[in-house]
């Protein structure tokens, strides 16, 4: 009797065990009642991204507006966004670089900037992305997409434009002295002389930190002198020096502006936010500064100062090979992909980036007073009448090269220096040679 229970209990159990195995699904998921299946949650996506949109300016809070835009569209993808001061970002995305742990999006400047990682094997074209929406690739600037493009293929798209060189002026100050708007060196030459008599300060400058000479007058002023081809040859050291005698004529024209008094006292000891308050509280008539200045200066000038501000280009140079009717910037930098990115990371890769730089993100960017190189039209209730002057001037005007874009670091530190040096009476043909030997040695030539 016990051998015949133990039996038929063995059987109830093996029985039992056929029947769970019946209804178990094939993935080892829950049983509801029912034997209906559950699905197990899917992984979420994890990507991350880097950028040096950090700041309280309106352009910073845009983008970073566009990026939780994203977060909210796409529960499914686990982003790790990190906004990085710009002061450290590209020393940081270096040191990772060297380590090869790149994030898997992150922002590049333009020119040599996104070249060192494009050279390191560390990126992945855009391209598929840009082919997939053609209205979007088709209205950036003519020749917005080139300094982040290597072989034909698009590795970033500007979020925005780096324009460097505007001339802003005070037209109560020019009104009020009788001076004309110069559009030629010569007339520069003698607004700044009549502004001198008058006690004016004809320009503003606050050249502290050494790049803003190069960035927003030089750049501008040498390619009106030497022409675009000349310069990115001598970028190169491929059929150009900088000891040539147009850049040096370059120079000279530079060291006539502080030979001639242009200039406020301590200029170089003074940083760029006192500059543009000098400016925009009229104690100069004249600025050049680069587009970041609309911001600063919608943010402290009262509507009366900034009514009284206009904004054209820098005046041409006689002879010149240059395009004067012309300003020094372009792209500003976008998002890059890192290379190491496939399936469906790579795919929510490309949609964050849409999602900041396509249309809608670019709009946005726009109406916070910043410029971009997408053809967009701007609310003008929701930007200064300045912006829109500068705005609108950006889209009939020619580009042409920042020289920090495509100089390699020696060679900008070189110029940097070497203007400073410059203002304070240094020697034009001594400033081109230190250019030259940095920039040469820096390509090992």
């Amino acid at each position: 009797m016990k051998k015949r229970i133990t039996a038929s209990l063995a059987s109830v159990l093996a029985l039992s065990t056929l029947v769970a195995c019946s209804q178990a699904p094939a993935g080892g998921g829950e049983v509801k009642s029912g034997g209906e299946k559950k699905e197990a949650p899917a992984e979420k996506v994890k990507l991350s991204v880097w950028h040096n949109f950090s700041g309280d300016d309106l352009r910073a809070k845009a983008v970073r507006a566009q990026i939780e835009k994203f977060q909210k569209d796409h529960p499914d993808i686990e982003l790790d966004a990190q906004a990085i001061p710009p002061d450290g970002y590209r020393q940081r995305v270096k040191t990772v670089a060297a380590a090869n742990e790149m994030p898997d999006v992150f922002f590049a400047h333009a020119g040599t900037g996104i070249k060192e990682y494009f050279d390191g094997g560390l990126l992945q074209p855009i391209t598929p992305l840009v082919n997939k929406h053609p209205e979007w690739k088709n209205n950036f600037m003519e020749g917005a997409l080139e300094a982040l493009s290597f072989n034909n293929e698009v590795y970033a798209v500007p979020i925005n434009a780096s324009v460097t060189s505007l001339f802003f002026y005070n037209k109560s100050l020019f009104e009020k002295h009788g001076v004309a708007v110069p559009k030629t060196w010569d007339e520069l030459m003698a607004a700044i002389k009549t502004f001198k008599e008058k006690g004016v300060t004809p320009i503003s400058l606050g050249n502290k930190a050494a790049w803003l000479a190069q960035s927003s007058i030089l750049s501008s002023l040498a390619d009106r002198v030497t022409g675009t081809d000349w310069f990115l040859k001598a970028a190169k050291q491929d059929g150009a020096k900088f000891t040539d005698p147009e850049f040096v004529q370059a120079l000279t024209y530079f060291k006539g502006l502080a030979d001639a008094g242009a200039f406020q006292q301590g200029f170089n000891s003074l940083d760029n936010t006192q500059m543009e308050q000098y400016f925009i509280q009229g104690k100069a008539a004249m600025m050049i500064d680069g587009a970041w200045a609309l911001t600063n200066m919608a943010a402290t000038g009262t509507k009366e100062q900034l009514d009284q501000v206009e904004v054209t280009v820098l005046p041409s140079v006689p002879g010149g090979k240059g395009d004067p009717n012309s300003l020094s910037g372009g792209a500003g930098g976008g998002l890059a992909i890192s290379k190491k990115l496939s399936g469906k990371k790579l795919e929510a890769a490309y949609e964050l980036i849409y999602t900041v730089s396509g249309p809608e993100g670019m709009k946005a960017v726009a109406e916070s007073n910043s410029v971009v190189n997408y053809k967009v039209d701007v609310d003008p209730t929701k930007v200064t009448s300045l912006f829109l002057k500068a705005y609108n001037l950006t889209k009939q005007v020619k580009f042409t090269p920042v020289y920090d874009a495509y100089l390699s670091s020696q060679g900008a530190e070189a110029i940097n220096n070497g203007l400073q040096e410059l203002l304070l009476g240094g020697k034009p043909e001594d400033i081109a040679k230190k250019l030259q030997d940095a920039q040469a040695k820096s390509l090992g030539k």
